[in-house]
């Protein structure tokens, strides 16, 4: 748990800090640092969720149980 905490932290300040060398504003800065990861948490929740779809079409195998040729 400590690992995620300070990755997160980690995450955030280089968001902030990204936003706020761009923008020149630290309330921008500090918006775009909590949003970000947040909506990086939803993607990542569905990029798995693709992901585990593949890997469960793979362990089945080809429909029909047909081997490539």
């Amino acid at each position: 748990m400590a690992k995620t905490i300070t990755f997160a932290i980690l995450h955030m300040t280089v968001a902030f800090s990204v936003a706020y060398l761009l923008s020149g504003n630290l309330l921008v800065g500090g918006a775009i640092a909590l949003v970000e990861p947040a909506i990086n948490t939803v993607v990542y929740f569905f990029h798995e969720k693709v992901w585990e779809q593949i890997r469960q079409q793979r362990a089945d195998g080809p429909p029909g149980g047909l081997l490539p040729a």
